[in-house]
């Protein structure tokens, strides 16, 4: 390997392999009295769980990016910050809201300053395109910037976005998925997964989608952040719903918040309507959908829109297709869910408009845009969705500057809290946007 590829990341090397110069050694696992202790992933594991043959252990919990055992060892070389900055550095040619300029340039001074941020923001808010100037000032100071994301799907979207929009800055696009080596670049984008291989890397690290799944529910990711974050470093959070453990930092005042309650083209968000839909997925053995259902997907076809058709659960996925074949017989869609082996490749052929709808699992609640389409949900009420989902969900809906507006129809059994306050959330969010609408009218 060339010693770059060792730079701000621990890379996992057998015991008896000898260093190459100028590379440090580091420790793969803490020994206790009766657990093992991860250095890559963080976490605890009991010694009867880890045990392996005479005397060696190694970690459970993050073995699907290589196993990490003290029959092992790390490279590592202290990040240098070795970059070449060719200018012009942000080559992107749009044009900011006066209200995205505004938290642009709260979010640039955090990061300058190497902050810990959350910019809360409505989905289609434009989080992405607000982060550019504060990248592009910390890529002329040379440093090193990392954008994680939870999910492929969205470094697959945000990947080709910086490419375009630093065009003169190396990037490198980080997955489990992908074929192509590792190299060392100034710009890094990466599912969280990966900010596991890196320590003390990154200047600035931004983390979209912080709420969504699986980084949201895992300890080990949040602190692969920590440590992949050098200790003078900054961290910006991205989100529309914050969860649980960034409320409680904001109330602490260990982070600076910065709000957008209105979408990049000025719109409000697209109010959610209920749909009461009895006993719907008994009546799906019938070949039959909720006849609301039916009517909107069919206004929907005419006005010659595409949509999406959410459902609880994979199993969901052939019955609703079967009913909706029924209905929509000359229709082009086809379903995707978390395990499908061709979902990327779906997924770009519903941006080329090669199909009218998807029926999804939750797998598509976030981070994939497809402009001018409608949202529907079936089964809304259904215990696999969260209020932070169901926000997500209707987000996908109305991001377009040449739709802004869009329908959000969510069809429950009944009465649901966590349906209920998915509405009210964004009554809420849009309510904050009116008071931004009259006032820049005011001006």
């Amino acid at each position: 390997m060339m010693i770059s590829e060792y730079y701000g990341r621990r890379v996992l090397v057998r015991r008896d392999q000898v260093a190459p110069a100028g590379v440090q050694v580091l420790a793969t696992i803490k020994q206790q009295t009766s657990e093992i202790y991860c250095l890559r992933c963080g976490q605890v594991t009991p010694k009867e769980s880890a045990a392996l043959p005479n005397g060696e252990f190694y970690c459970p919990r993050c073995i699907n990016l290589g196993r990490v055992s003290t029959l092992c060892k790390f490279y590592h070389v202290p990040e240098p910050n070795q970059f070449e900055v060719t200018s012009p550095l942000l080559t992107w040619s749009g044009k900011l809201s006066p209200l995205q300029a505004s938290a642009a340039k709260q979010v640039k001074e955090g990061m300058l300053n190497h902050r810990r941020q959350l910019l809360w923001a409505v989905t289609g808010a434009g989080k992405t395109e607000m982060m550019f100037s504060g990248i592009a000032a910390c890529l002329k100071r040379g440093e090193r910037v990392a954008i994680a994301s939870p999910r492929v799907d969205v470094c697959l979207e945000l990947y080709p976005r910086f490419k375009a929009a630093f065009a003169n800055t190396d990037i490198v696009l980080l997955h489990g998925r992908q074929e192509l080596p590792y190299h060392y670049a100034q710009l890094t984008i990466c599912t969280t997964h990966q900010l596991l291989r890196f320590y003390h890397a990154f200047d600035n690290l931004v983390i979209d989608e912080v709420d969504a799944f699986p980084f949201a529910a895992n300890s080990a990711l949040f602190y692969a952040a920590q440590q992949a974050t050098k200790g003078d470093g900054g961290q910006l959070f991205l989100t529309a719903t914050p969860g649980k453990y960034l409320l409680k930092e904001m109330r602490q005042q260990r982070l600076m918040v910065t709000y957008l309650p209105l979408r990049y083209h000025g719109h409000l968000l697209p109010g959610i309507k209920l749909h009461l839909a009895r006993k719907w997925r008994k009546k799906l053995g019938k070949v039959l959908l909720p006849p609301s259902l039916v009517r909107m997907m069919r206004q929907t076809l005419a006005a010659n829109h595409r949509f999406l058709l959410f459902v609880p659960h994979v199993a969901d996925l052939p019955v609703v297709a079967r009913a909706c074949h029924h209905y929509f017989c000359e229709a082009k869609f086809t379903t995707v869910h978390a395990s499908d082996e061709e979902r990327l490749a779906k997924v770009q052929a519903m941006r080329d408009n090669d199909y009218q709808f998807l029926i999804t699992t939750s797998i598509l609640e976030r981070g994939v845009t497809f402009p001018e389409i409608d949202v529907f949900v079936l089964g809304a009420d259904d215990g696999v969705f969260s209020t932070a989902a169901l926000v997500q969900i209707a987000g996908r809906a109305g991001r377009s500057l040449s739709r802004p507006v869009g329908h959000v129809g969510f069809w429950v059994a009944g009465h649901s809290r966590v349906v209920n306050a998915a509405v009210n959330q964004v009554r809420y969010m849009n309510n904050k946007g009116r008071q931004c609408q009259n006032a820049m009218s005011a001006l």
